[in-house]
């Protein structure tokens, strides 16, 4: 599970981090709110941990601007604004969760076991795909009978974001927001392509077309 923590201060950006890794996540850390923005451009995380008053770009300004370019990371604020003016301020802004401070650690681990059980994130090591077809969160795999097909990082990702998703509708600008970030956008036929070859892997039923919309895993 890859994590972006966004907070200026050091010393305490140093402290989360530490708990983190500890805990086995990869943590990307930025400082102020123009560079989490920089990482943002280069990488796709699974989650974002945000405080508010940092420099250059506040947490509630870059989660609210992301969000209207469709990227749908889960984010948490862990700030020390907490009347319920700022409270509303953050999840308005599009954060799934908003942590006080001073927090302990067991409640910031707590609430991101609660993102990762919402989301479907990494939670188990295999997921079912069909009947006799199980994808490999470990190894990049899917696995059908006595058959084994090693996917590429970026069919890992569009597969992994299609089981967080299942049964929602998602759009091609929604994949490609939020599987590519701000890699050169694919084209349509690009993300079709990625599409027919699931199907000819898994089952031809395992995603179904909704015309002029996208796409729906099964």
């Amino acid at each position: 599970m890859k994590i972006l923590l966004l907070e200026d201060d050091e010393i305490l950006s140093e402290i989360i981090e530490s708990f983190l890794l500890k805990k086995g996540y990869q943590v990307s850390c930025a400082f102020d709110g123009g560079e989490a923005e920089d990482l943002l451009c280069q990488e796709v995380f699974d989650l974002l941990l945000f405080d508010v008053n940092v420099p250059l770009i506040n947490g509630f300004e870059l989660l609210k601007s992301i969000r209207k370019n469709s990227i749908n990371t889960p984010a948490i604020f862990i700030t020390s604004l907490n009347n319920t003016e700022d409270l509303k301020l953050g999840f308005s802004s599009g954060c799934d969760d908003y942590i006080k401070k001073p927090f302990e650690f067991e409640e910031l681990e707590l609430r991101i076991d609660n993102i990762k059980r919402l989301y479907k994130i990494n939670i188990a090591k295999k997921d079912i795909l069909s009947k006799g077809v199980v994808y490999d969160y470990d190894k990049l795999k899917i696995i059908k009978e006595d058959q084994e097909y090693t996917l590429s990082k970026k069919e890992s990702q569009i597969l992994e974001y299609f089981l967080k998703n299942r049964q929602r509708v998602i759009s091609l600008e929604e994949l490609g927001l939020n599987v590519w970030a701000y890699e050169e956008t694919p084209t349509d036929s690009t993300i079709r392509t990625y599409i027919k070859n699931f199907r000819k892997i898994i089952n031809k039923e395992a995603i179904d077309t909704i015309k002029g919309v996208g796409y729906r895993f099964n």
